[in-house]
């Protein structure tokens, strides 16, 4: 369907209002679940070109011409778009009534998931009106007339005709159009737009043709050059609205709020898709605005819908633009966080740092729920550098306010089993970003007749966070993203707290009773962590090793006990304990009790049959020289010698040993420093003798 754009500009022109709208409502109708408008015909003439490729198994020399074809000529849906959306730009600017304003606002939010229609949408004077219509400020920059002279339509119009006449000298069956592929998709919004915010690719925006003034403020736009930053790929919300209800939305909320709604979705799209629209957004101080914004809306006993996409549009430019998530913690941003999480909550306070937790209370709302993920991820922007700092009194009450919330975040359900996960998960990576010292609050809840407890401290928490982690560990898709944060918190955990340890290894380290198997073997979670210390990401491998030498106490000789030395060494030898000698790390903080581990009866029956390199009882094997001589034995152990130096010479294999601080060095190494060592020994002697005969 193209869209007739000349249609649009003189029903404006003539001011049929009553046209535009119905026009416009078509449009919105076809594309409202379209993300890319030539994604399907472009793999429609994939699929053809690559059947008539199988047909004729061999491809035409005249076909790779039209490829080279397809960049001189653009498409004409593609023309058509781009000079939509700069009428429609024009038109909001110029004062639209109310309805036909939230149907322009949709249409532009269509436009904007196509990263080569922004060009007049990334402007001062456009971000600045759609902010004014998202009530992000009182004022535009509107360098244009109130009124649309007729030069503006005409050249618009013009435009349109050279791309008809372009058209008529486009083959129909050209191939691919485009320079980049722009299949993907990424979740942002709710159900009714599945997602207004694709996966951003570099694009050339000046290819975009219009006419007259629009041409240099463009080219102007884009002096800094255009590289987009990517986010990663996230999946569609699952938002209460539908795209059928949309009429009966519009019909429970104000005029205002459905008009703010809208541009603000325009907004997340065009600053999540244009590098030169975060600079700008940060340029024009839009943050100050969308920060006023959110905190009056937390003091409202209900927010409104809105407040979702002030969150995600604020989500957004704290990641991309790391300034702006500085300046917004540097303006108290923490606290309104924390206040507008408290209200989708509804928090009530026992103690100074203990809310509230009613067994019988509601699941968390499917809106609430992601709101309050948008509120968790921001808070992760502007707080993860503060996990090694110390703060000061008052960021410490601040953020031991935050954690009391946070316990709840982990208590509590969502009303769906995957937001209740993505909660948690959300909740997990906040706590590392967090002081260290702020977490005890997570343990200060007196302990209830039906929860969990270690030594007489509550460990309802840190129970679900061990639930949470074994969740992850069987999920099995993208291991290291999910599993990283909460090996890292619970390790931190184990060493700031003695009770949290000791529960956390009562259940994945228990007393070893059975060594007939490789500790690695079987499906209970030290067996998984355990196959985790030999996974191929490096720091996948560290944080779980990390975790089970800290649950050993940072003991050498337990950590191998209960994991064998083949699966510790590669911790041994990052942190220099391949020779045994010294019993913890230097670096760490920790201060361990000096309980001892204390044998199974089953465990002390077999402790001097198992191999130490596995980790169990093997079974017993005949020895391979038994009945060779001496002399046998010696021609065998130089032959393994000679293969040993050829495969050394050859580079195949490079021979290790450990040297005095236990680290892992090449062979060779340790003869040179040996040869060192023996050289300054006897300089030493000799020195001492010397200055003995001069005494």
């Amino acid at each position: 369907m193209d869209v007739d754009v000349e249609g649009i500009i003189h029903c404006i022109k003539q001011g049929d209002e009553n046209g535009v709208q119905t026009q416009l409502q078509e449009f919105n109708k076809e594309y409202a679940q379209c993300f890319f408008f030539d994604a399907e015909e472009r793999d429609r003439r994939k699929q053809r070109k690559l059947e008539e490729f199988r047909k004729n198994k061999v491809r035409e020399y005249a076909d790779s011409d039209s490829d080279l074809d397809e960049y001189d000529h653009e498409d004409r849906g593609l023309i058509l778009r781009q000079n939509l959306a700069v009428v429609l730009v024009r038109f909001i600017r110029t004062g639209a009534k109310c309805r036909l304003l939230r149907v322009s606002l949709r249409t532009l939010r269509i436009l904007s998931r196509d990263k080569k229609v922004l060009g007049p949408l990334v402007t001062d004077s456009a971000l600045l009106t759609l902010a004014k219509l998202a009530g992000l400020t009182t004022s535009d920059a509107s360098d244009e007339t109130s009124d649309p002279d007729s030069d503006f339509y005409d050249n618009i119009i013009a435009s349109l005709a050279e791309a008809k006449v372009l058209q008529c000298h486009t083959n129909e069956d050209e191939g691919d159009a485009e320079a980049y592929d722009q299949n993907e998709e990424c979740s942002g919004f709710d159900e009714d737009t599945k997602s207004d915010i694709s996966i951003a690719n570099s694009g050339d925006l000046d290819s975009i043709s219009w006419l007259g003034s629009h041409r240099t403020s463009i080219n102007e736009m884009h002096r800094g050059g255009v590289h987009h930053k990517v986010l990663e790929r996230g999946r569609r919300d699952r938002r209460e609205s539908k795209m059928e209800g949309e009429e009966e939305e519009e019909d429970t909320e104000s005029g205002e709020e459905a008009q703010r709604k809208e541009a603000m979705k325009v907004l997340c799209n065009v600053v999540y898709n244009s590098t030169w629209a975060q600079e700008r957004f940060s340029g024009l101080r839009l943050i100050c605005g969308l920060t006023e914004r959110l905190s009056s809306s937390v003091s409202c006993s209900s927010p409104s819908s809105v407040q979702f996409y002030e969150l995600r549009l604020m989500f957004l430019i704290t990641a991309l633009r790391p300034e702006l998530s500085t300046q917004l913690q540097q303006e108290g941003g923490v606290s309104i966080l924390t206040a507008a999480m408290e209200s989708c909550l509804e928090v009530q306070w026992k103690e100074q740092y203990e809310c509230v937790l009613h067994p019988a209370a509601p699941p968390i709302s499917l809106e609430a729920s992601q709101r309050i993920i948008e509120i968790l991820k921001i808070l992760f922007n502007i707080t993860y550098s503060t996990h090694r700092q110390e703060p000061s009194e008052d960021d410490a009450a601040l953020y031991r306010h935050l954690v009391a919330i946070l316990r709840l975040c982990l208590m509590r359900k969502c009303m769906l089993s995957d937001d209740t996960d993505e909660l948690q998960g959300h909740t997990v990576n906040l706590l590392t970003a967090l002081p260290l010292q702020c977490l005890d609050v997570l343990l200060m809840a007196p302990p209830g007749p039906n929860s969990e407890q270690c030594q007489g401290v509550n460990m309802d928490c840190v129970h679900n966070l061990l639930m949470f982690m074994e969740r992850r560990l069987e999920s099995g898709d993208k291991i290291k993203e999910k599993l990283t944060p909460i090996l890292n918190l619970l390790t931190e955990s184990c060493r700031a707290h003695r009770e949290t340890r000791h529960y956390i290894r009562k259940h994945i380290l228990p007393p070893l009773t059975d060594v007939s198997h490789r500790p690695e073997e079987g499906s209970t979670v030290k067996s998984r962590l355990i196959r985790l210390m030999t996974h191929l990401d490096t720091d996948l491998k560290h944080c779980a090793a990390d975790l089970i030498f800290v649950l050993c106490k940072e003991n050498v000789r337990r950590f191998v006990k209960y994991t064998g030395y083949g699966n510790a060494a590669g911790l041994l030898a990052t942190r220099g304990l391949l020779g045994g000698q010294g019993s913890r790390t230097s670096s760490s903080d920790a201060q361990y009790s000096s309980d001892s581990d204390s044998d199974t009866e089953e465990y002390r029956q077999v402790k001097d049959r198992i191999n130490p390199v596995t980790g169990r009882v093997e079974a017993e094997h005949s020895d391979p020289m038994e009945g060779m001589t001496e002399e046998e034995k010696e021609e065998e152990a130089r032959r393994l010698i000679m293969l040993f130096n050829k495969l050394s010479r050859d580079s195949i294999i490079q021979p290790m040993g450990v040297d005095s601080e236990g680290k892992l060095v090449s062979v060779s190494g340790l003869r040179e420093n040996s040869l060192t060592e023996e050289g300054r020994s006897e300089s030493e002697n000799d020195a001492e003798a010397e200055e003995g005969e001069k005494n």
